[in-house]
């Protein structure tokens, strides 16, 4: 129900991203007591001060960044790991049974939710195929260690778009981001030059910085 009202109100519109959210359960990657509400259409606690983010917010950003089979994509702020496996089932192409794999890294600062993301998202498979790695660190920063990234999403609102990120992205790459009330679609057209478009009116968590 939650999904077809997405797809009804306009959130929902590439086909790629509908399969994703009808596959990857979003109750899998929620505490046990607030499992009964994973169908509302809003942010819900998973502990540490953070939240599983609205469905429609995930619909709208991943709209936005368009991740694409055989794409590699840094999730900032990964939290349950719902996002991430969303990402995963897009680039690996599972429906396609395709050779050409993606792969999603999964960046979060509280160790606890790492894990608790890591174990959420192993139940699709994705860890043991590789398609999806967990690390716990500063998303700030990026990850260096497996830079450039086709697009980079973050789940946390950040105060303004890191330099660390525009370095790690490719020439032709997008970065999907909250900053301040606002969420921001920054394409990068060369080396120094970023496409930018603002869409206000959200509300995020703030991005964890070390």
């Amino acid at each position: 129900m939650l999904i077809d009202n997405l797809i009804e109100q306009g959130w929902l519109k590439t086909p790629r991203i509908i399969d994703a959210f009808r596959k990857i359960k979003r109750t899998d990657f929620m505490s046990n007591n607030n499992k009964s509400l994973s169908e509302l259409n809003q942010a819900l606690s998973i502990g540490c001060g953070q939240t599983i983010s609205q469905p429609l917010t995930v619909a709208f950003m991943l709209e936005q960044l368009q991740p694409q089979l055989g794409d590699k994509i840094l999730d900032v702020g990964s939290g349950s790991g719902w996002t991430s496996a969303l990402l995963a089932h897009i680039v690996s192409g599972e429906k396609l049974k395709s050779k050409i794999n993606g792969q999603v890294i999964a960046i979060e600062a509280i160790p606890d939710l790492k894990e608790f993301g890591e174990r959420n998202t192993a139940k699709y498979n994705y860890i043991k195929r590789g398609i999806a790695k967990f690390i716990c660190g500063d998303g700030s920063k990026g990850y260096i260690e497996e830079a450039p990234y086709d697009k980079i999403l973050c789940s946390a609102e950040a105060k303004k778009l890191p330099e660390t990120w525009k370095k790690q992205l490719k020439i032709g790459g997008k970065i999907v981001a909250p900053i301040g009330s606002s969420i921001w679609l920054f394409i990068k057209k060369n080396e120094t030059e970023f496409e930018q478009i603002e869409f206000p009116g959200f509300a995020f968590v703030p991005l964890i910085e070390k």
